[in-house]
This record gives C-alpha cells, structure tokens and sequence, in this order.
C-alpha cells in the first residue's frame, strides 16, 4: 500500500484514471473564472486530448449515461406508491395530476440544464454542483438556504430507499416461507435484520470516489427499474383481466371504506389526497443531482442540449410507465390498492415472479442510494479538504492495486464519514419505517425549492427578465402554484406521520 500526495480522490472516467493537482492548486483551479475575451476568441484554448476546458480529465458521459442516471434517479421506489396514489384521487384527478408534474419538471429542468455554465451556455465557468450553480447566478443567503434544502432532500432519499429496500427483501423472504409451510405460517418477521444488511451494502458501495464512477452502477440500476416495474404492469393487467372489470372510482377513495389502517373518515380522505400529491411529486424527484449529471456530460455538443434531450427522453418513458403502473394497479385493486404495489398481490403463484421483481428493486435502490448520495458525499469532502488542506487524514490517500480492476485510492476520512452516513441513515430508517409518509414528505420537501424555485430564479437571472413583465408574471404564477402544492402535500404527509405513531413501538415493527 503505497501514500500518495495530497490529493482530491481520484476520478476514473471509463477506466482512465486522472492525477490531480495538489489539492491548494485544485481549488484554485476551479475558482478562477475565464475572461469573456478568452472565450470568445478561443474557446478551445485549454482543450487537448486529455483534459477539458477547466483543466480536469476530459469527461466522457453520452446521452444514453445522462438518461440512465435520470432513469435510475426518477423511476425508484416512488413508482411503488402511484397505484395508492391515484387511488386516493381517483380516475380523473389522479392521472391528470401526474402528467401536469411531469411537464412542470419537463420545463424546469429544461432551465435548469441552461445553469451549468455561468453567462455563455457553452463557454461560460463550469458549475460543478447545484448549488454552485445558484451561488453563480442569485447568489447571497439563497445558496446556503439551497445547499440545506438540497443536501437534507438527499439526506432523506437515502432513508427512504433503505425502508423501501428493507421492505422488498422482507417480501422475498416471506414469499418462501408462505410457500414452504403451504400456507399455514403467516412468516411476520422485522424489518430491521434487512435494513442492516442493505446498511452494509451501501457501506461497501459507498467507497466509490466519485459521481462520474458510478455510471455502470445507474445502467444496471436503470434496467433493474424497468424490470420490476414491467412485472408490476404485467400483474396488475393480468388481475384485470381475471376479474374482467376495472375497479376504482372517479372521485378515488370513498369516506367509509375499511382499509387496513381502519376505516376512512372525512379528514383522513383529505390527508390522503394531500399524501397522495407528495408522492407524486417524489416519483419525479431528480432535480437535486440534474447539475451533478450534466458535469459528466461530455463536450461537444454543449452539455445543456444533450442534457435536454436526455431530460426530454427520459420524461416522456418514465410517465408512460407511471401511467401504466399507476393505472393498472389502481384498476386491479381499487380503493384497496396497496402502498407499494408488489405486495398488493400478496404470496401466490408466481411467487417467483414476484421474488424476481424484489430482487430487481433492491439492485435498482443500491444504485439509486449512491447516485443521490455520491453528490452530498462529494460536498462534505470538498469542504474539509479545504478547510483541513494540511491534514493527512482528510488528504491523503492510500494506493492499493486491486487484480484485475487496477489501484484504488484509499481516503481514511472518506471510509470513515461515509461509513457513519449510511449508519445514521440506517438507523433513521429503523426509528421510522413508514414508507408512503416518508415518500409524501420528501417529494413535498424538495420539490417547490429545488425543482421550481431555484430554477426559475436562476433562469429570470440569466435572461435579465424584468420585474412586472408577461414572462415574469407567468414564471411567478407557476412558482407561487406549486408551493402552494408542497405546502399542502407536506401538511398531509405530517399528518399521516402523526396517525402512524399513535400506534408505532421504535424499532418493533413487523410486517
């Protein structure tokens, strides 16, 4: 095991591994803006085979590696939950909602794809993160209110995808059972052995440096997204078609029906509903990590027009599937249906088929951990390695050759704080295994702030659009409506929160 200089862990881009600079020399890499003049009368200036215009390792990211990070972050457990959703809003309300979320992200991301690069979409600075990007263009008490909001929303994915991960391979486990004792063994067993076990995957997966190495993880996370959510629609048409009717009402839910949470009252019925808009809402929850995507995009062509097409692609597949698996459910199990879908068709045959669809999600949410992760990873060791430049623990790094695979640096501040992350993560998870509440209230979180506020704002900025026009008012109208939406979705969330504890022992929950 050999130490190396001070350094920034490495980036393997491909298998190309790039030595960086001494890490003072780094910073100061990435702070120094370009001159305008410079731009224009070269842009190419700093471009060689190797290195890009910022002096980092030329990235290599295509369309298809942007749309299968887009894909692995969009379609995650959030698709579980739309069968439930639509039920609570019916066939009207439910599906018209989830296309206008759809567009409203379709055209925020479109503007947020436009703030990689500060001033000139194609030559100006690079901003590296989301928060850079808002440091760069409104600056002030907005890039700390958006570092919090941003980084809490991943902090947060993180507990979510362990509780839904926890709950498919409880779900494989109990298939088995059910099948080995014929049926006479209802196998309720805890949650918490399973959230452990997906802790220490995230553990191990967790020491991959950097966002731009995990490009092969999001692809087979992605086609793991689709698996399961293929099987969820192939179920869900087939108990249609079995009982040669499509269940469900106009109006979703009705007051009075008994579910397994009792019966339906009024005010339960409005909760519901405003649950149901936060989920949503969740299911299309990427925007957090769009700039982080587009910096392992490659150039040419500019990065905003492949991220557009990617952004654009990737929208448009995953709303045909919500919409199928949303509907499809909600028509097989009508007000009854279920708040992750897989388990709505309970331990018959094919089992197997079921078991096939788990395994799939939890592959796809060991993926989806690190591709919300890997950018709040990257944020706190950026920090320290500024403000402990000198420090050996933060800094330096440990060569180790791995056969076949090539060296891989060691950090022990990155072993280390990683480790406890995903702990903390784990632990939460097991205090607060709820997951349709905790899916409602992260969608509600990060959606008005990161998904509309900011990117609006950043675009009126860029654009120079004055106060008190036409595309002001529009632009703030859209903005005003859709907190309006996360208030009211974050408000029913709590509230079914506060339902759930009434009845809730800390970690004691069976399933």
């Amino acid at each position: 095991m050999l130490t190396r200089s001070r350094t920034l862990p490495s980036r393997i881009h491909h298998g190309a591994i790039e030595e960086r600079h001494d890490i003072r020399h780094y910073f100061q890499i990435e702070v120094q803006p370009k001159t305008e003049t410079e731009a224009i009368i070269n842009p190419q200036s700093n471009y060689n085979k190797c290195f890009d215009d910022d002096g980092r390792l030329k990235r290599t990211g295509t369309f298809w590696t942007a749309t299968s990070h887009i894909i692995t972050a969009v379609i995650g457990s959030g698709v579980l939950s739309l069968a439930w959703s639509i039920g609570q809003l019916g066939w009207v309300a439910g599906p018209t909602i989830m296309v206008l979320f759809a567009l409203v992200n379709l055209y925020t991301s479109t503007l947020l794809c436009q703030c990689y690069r500060a001033g000139d979409p194609v030559t100006g600075q690079r901003n590296y993160t989301y928060t850079e990007a808002v440091k760069a263009n409104l600056g002030g008490r907005k890039v700390m209110l958006c570092g919090i909001v941003q980084y809490l929303n991943l902090f947060g994915v993180a507990i979510g995808y362990t509780i839904a991960a926890s709950v498919s391979m409880m779900a494989i486990k109990r298939s088995n059972c059910f099948h080995a004792s014929g049926g006479k063994n209802p196998c309720h067993m805890s949650s918490n052995g399973y959230m452990i076990t997906f802790g220490i995957i995230e553990i191990i997966f967790s020491q991959i440096p950097d966002f731009d190495q995990v490009w092969w993880l999001s692809i087979v996370a992605a086609i793991m997204s689709f698996t399961y959510s293929t099987v969820g629609l192939g179920l869900g048409i087939g108990k249609v078609a079995e009982s040669a009717s499509f269940k469900g009402s106009l109006t979703g839910i009705s007051i009075g029906t008994v579910t397994t949470a009792g019966i339906v009252t009024s005010t339960q019925k409005l909760w519901r509903s405003l649950q149901a808009l936060g989920a949503i809402a969740f299911a299309y929850s990427y925007s957090a990590i769009l700039i982080e995507i587009e910096d392992t995009v490659k150039s040419p062509p500019a990065e905003h027009k492949t991220m557009k097409k990617a952004t654009l692609f990737s929208i448009i597949v995953t709303t045909v599937f919500y919409l199928l698996c949303g509907c499809m459910g909600y028509a097989a199990f009508g007000d009854l249906a279920p708040g992750n879908i897989l388990t709505g068709f309970g331990f018959y045959n094919p089992y197997w088929l079921l078991d096939i669809a788990n395994v799939a999600i939890v592959v796809h949410l060991v993926g989806a951990y690190q591709v919300y992760c890997q950018p709040l990873f990257a944020f706190v060791e950026k920090w320290s390695a500024k403000k402990w430049a000198k420090s050996d623990f933060v800094t330096v790094e440990y060569e180790i050759p791995i056969p076949f695979c090539g060296v891989y640096q060691l950090n022990l501040f990155r072993l280390i704080w990683r480790t406890i992350f995903v702990l903390l993560t784990t632990l939460i998870a097991m205090l607060m295994p709820f997951f349709n509440d905790v899916v409602g209230i992260l969608g509600a979180m990060g959606f008005w702030p990161l998904t509309v506020y900011f990117p609006i704002e950043m675009y009126m900025s860029q654009k120079k659009i004055v106060r008190g026009t036409t595309p002001w008012f529009g632009l703030q109208i859209l903005s005003v409506t859709c907190f309006f939406i996360t208030v009211a979705a974050g408000v029913g969330s709590v509230a079914g929160v506060v339902l759930d504890l009434k009845t809730y022992k800390p970690f004691k929950t069976t399933y």
